[in-house]
């Protein structure tokens, strides 16, 4: 089994040795390296020293897949003598096609211009709470003003169940969001119905019963 040592650079860290297995047919290899290291550091090294590059590689240590940051900042690992980190290189897409295999890229995730609170927030629900992509979408695709509309709602609903007027509270509820999302209509624009627009004008193609009654008329049915 190869051995490759790491210089410390005169720092006087405590060193591990690590067993490096690499998904394929190269060998095992031990490499000595600080016992307290960052993802980022260790991914850099692992590449440099197998001549792998360094953005297809993931690493996996006692079952978990490292991640070199997370929330903007950068993770730090402890490793132990002993330690096995399995190195598995992703296949590069085909020239001329953008594709990433990486199972992580299908995933929700925040833009880089998130705030620190919110991803802190991301962070709790995704990984304490294992909260679903799909779920974390939908908590994050709403704003604030849209959340606390919803805790309202959840609110004054045991109010109008205990007047006896949570028919009419949800009824009014469609109604409300109806009204919240018809938009704006730009200057010129034309409703699909007649009845909004100034002296009933239709769209063009509209098919009402005058429209039929002249084909009619014209020998078109």
């Amino acid at each position: 089994m190869e051995e490759i040592v790491e210089e410390t650079n005169g720092n006087h860290e405590k060193m591990v040795e690590i067993t490096v297995k690499t998904i394929g047919p190269a060998r095992p290899s031990c490499i000595h390296v600080p016992s307290s290291i960052r993802v980022l550091d260790l991914r850099k090294l692992v590449a440099g020293r197998n001549r792998l590059p360094v953005e297809n590689l993931k690493l996996i240590l006692r079952g978990k897949v490292l991640h070199d940051r997370e929330d903007a900042d950068d993770i730090f690992i402890q490793l132990n003598d002993g330690d096995s980190l399995i190195v598995a290189v992703k296949p590069k897409a085909p020239v001329g096609l953008n594709i990433d295999d990486d199972d992580e890229d299908l995933k929700f995730q925040l833009p880089q211009s998130t705030s620190r609170w919110k991803k802190k927030l991301y962070s709790f629900l995704h990984n304490r709470l294992k909260l679903p992509d799909i779920l974390l979408m939908a908590i994050f695709s709403l704003s604030l003003k849209a959340w606390a509309l919803i805790i309202l709602w959840f609110i004054l609903a045991p109010v109008a169940h205990k007047w006896e007027l949570g028919p009419l509270y949800i009824l009014g509820t469609g109604f409300g969001l109806i009204f919240l999302n018809l938009g704006r209509r730009q200057p010129g624009d034309v409703s699909a119905y007649s009845i909004f627009n100034e002296d009933f004008q239709e769209l063009p193609g509209t098919l009402n019963a005058d429209a039929i009654d002249r084909d009619i008329r014209a020998g078109q049915f």
